[in-house]
């Protein structure tokens, strides 16, 4: 006899059903062809991997709380299922791939899986896809980073995304010389955060450290490399630029230029990148992004548009194969 409620699955896990995951499919391999046309080489990290060494890293000990762990049968030693895929790049980057030259260009899609959902991502099994640059740390590897991600992003046929920049060092800075509490960031957001030109000039109303300075510098110099790219690659219509140097959330291991993407329309966030240490045998530092392909998806047109024909048993297989040629989908009625 059937189990009741056999199709009944645990909250936060789906089965992904026509015509989504084919939507998902095509999605992904739409990217990564944009990414592997920027030079960037595919990594496949395991699902599991020892909680000792995925943890090691800064990146690592910052998704611990979100990691699902399982004893290893063989080894008895616990597991740890990947919740983030950057910090297994960072372990790739500084044990298997510590002698390459640098910088190395690095991309990935595979699921993660969450312990907790969020407000907006309400999946706690999903598809990460993305790239990272590690072993360089200056603007115009920041820029590229952003820049591949918008480039591939226009070929989804996403409505409008907007890409927010941050720094996270700067909270504290503007906290500190606007004497500003707490419950006054959405004050400051009104005056620091949006439009680039309006918050570097805002910004520039201030005395700031050398330090501070240096770090508005730098995001400001990404910003308008980004906006030199967008324009180049004819992006303006499909991308907007923002800046917003008092938001920190999502971005708990990052510690430069980072950047948030959205859509017109979705709901949620699309992905995030930015600045980070990797920690190993030497600290290098290195710049990413990733996309959530369960919001992304929200954004994807799934209407059916192969040309299918139905044919009978006397249709042979050479004439089915000449219309798979022509880019027909063939159904044989059985």
């Amino acid at each position: 006899m059937r189990a009741k409620n056999s199709g009944l699955l645990p909250a936060g896990f789906e089965d992904l059903l026509p015509p989504d995951a084919e939507a998902e499919y095509d999605a992904i391999a739409s990217l990564m062809s944009v990414f592997k046309s920027f030079g960037y080489e595919r990594v496949k990290p395991p699902i599991a991997e020892f909680e000792e060494s995925l943890f090691s890293s800064g990146v690592g000990s910052c998704i611990a709380d979100d990691t699902f762990r399982v004893m290893d049968p063989k080894s008895r030693k616990m597991l740890a299922l990947r919740s983030d895929i950057t910090a297994q790049i960072a372990r790739i980057a500084t044990s298997r791939l510590s002698d390459e030259r640098r910088p190395l260009r690095l991309t990935y899609a595979n699921d993660v899986i969450r312990t907790e959902s969020s407000q907006y991502r309400t999946q706690r099994q999903f598809t990460q896809v993305g790239c990272e640059i590690v072993g360089v740390d200056n603007v115009h590897a920041d820029i590229e980073a952003a820049v591949v991600a918008l480039k591939a992003l226009s070929v989804l046929g996403l409505p409008v995304v907007t890409i927010d920049f941050s720094y996270s060092a700067l909270f504290h800075a503007l906290m500190k010389i606007t004497d500003a509490g707490e419950s006054e960031i959405d004050v400051l957001r009104s005056q620091f955060a949006g439009n680039p030109e309006k918050v570097f000039d805002a910004l520039g109303a201030y005395e700031f450290s050398d330090e501070d300075a240096a770090i508005i510098a730098r995001l400001k110099g990404v910003v308008d490399g980004v906006s030199k790219a967008v324009e180049e690659l004819e992006l303006s219509e499909f991308v907007n630029i923002s800046v917003d140097p008092l938001e920190t959330q999502g971005f708990e291991y990052h510690d430069g230029v980072s950047f948030t993407f959205f859509a017109q329309g979705v709901r949620g966030v699309l992905g995030r990148g930015g600045r980070y240490k990797v920690e190993g045998s030497a600290t290098e530092s290195a710049v990413g992004f990733t996309f959530y392909m369960d919001t992304v998806r929200c954004g994807l047109l799934t209407g059916a548009t192969e040309d299918v024909v139905e044919v009978g048993e006397e249709c042979s297989w050479r004439e089915v194969a000449v219309m798979q040629a022509q880019g027909k989908v063939i159904k044989r009625k059985l």
